[in-house]
């Protein structure tokens, strides 16, 4: 098995891109929640693969790496599948300890996807978990949506990095060579710009924090009406009625003794 001290844990096939330098660098064991294949069902975890094996990083494989469909994702939430999260947090939990890992990054729970949130979710739980058992981990967390910069919490980021021109074309091309992710690659470029994408920013994550808390709607709700209207999805996840029970399941898993 893999030894590495940092693990990049990642909900989405793709993700990954935003911390491209960071990867070269730090070269972590990866972990993926889903295949990416979205309601149309085409998996892009093998263009992650490539990607993460070109900057000389490790794919985790197994039960977290890339083994939910997005829709299987779906339905695991809508059905308060509590079991099924539990087990995955405590693979989670066992691929730390087993690598060695002292630091973790991963999604930021911005309220844009459920499974960025979910996987976060997870992040903290396995953490948590590990502290538990004498083991502290650093929890670091990055944004998808927001400008990569963004201030979380009126905190300043817990690590920064400044991409030098070589590092920031490196990370650019290895964008446009991931062709099922030109549609968002372009949006986010158009959005803020090729020079934003210089900066790689990760944020810590609170200890005992298992679940952020929503005072509006999270988008995710809204978008996800929608797609039950163009009947993609069957039901809408909701952020107090599906995401909370799953983290307050993980949340009592992890405060239980190992």
């Amino acid at each position: 098995m893999a030894l590495s001290s940092v693990a990049l844990v990642v909900g989405h096939p793709g993700h990954e891109l935003r911390l491209h330098h960071w990867i070269e660098i730090h070269r972590p064991l990866v972990f993926v929640l889903t295949d990416g294949g979205g309601h149309a069902a085409r998996p892009r975890i093998a263009s992650t693969t490539r990607l993460i094996e070109r900057t000389g990083a490790t794919p985790a494989g197994g039960a977290f790496y890339g083994a939910f469909g997005d829709r299987e994702l779906y339905d695991a939430l809508l059905g308060a599948d509590d079991s099924r999260f539990v087990a995955l947090a405590a693979h989670l939990a066992h691929r730390l300890d087993d690598a060695g890992c002292t630091t973790v990054a991963g999604d930021a729970a911005e309220g844009y996807n459920p499974g960025h949130d979910v996987c976060r979710i997870l992040i903290d739980a396995a953490v948590e978990r590990r502290r538990r058992s004498g083991q502290p981990l650093l929890n670091l967390a990055f944004p998808l949506v927001a400008h990569p910069g963004a201030t979380f919490g009126g905190q300043p980021p817990a690590v920064a990095l400044e991409l030098d021109a070589a590092a920031l074309e490196r990370k650019l091309a290895a964008a446009r060579d991931y062709l099922e992710m030109q549609e968002e690659v372009e949006r986010a470029l158009a959005r803020y710009g090729a020079a934003a994408f210089a900066t790689e920013a990760l944020w810590n994550v609170e200890p005992n924090r298992v679940a952020s808390s929503h005072d509006e709607a999270p988008f995710y709700e809204t978008h996800g009406s929608l797609r039950v209207r163009e009947g993609h999805y069957r039901e809408t996840i909701r952020h107090h009625n599906h995401m909370l029970p799953v983290a307050r399941a993980l949340r009592d898993w992890a405060a239980a003794s190992p």
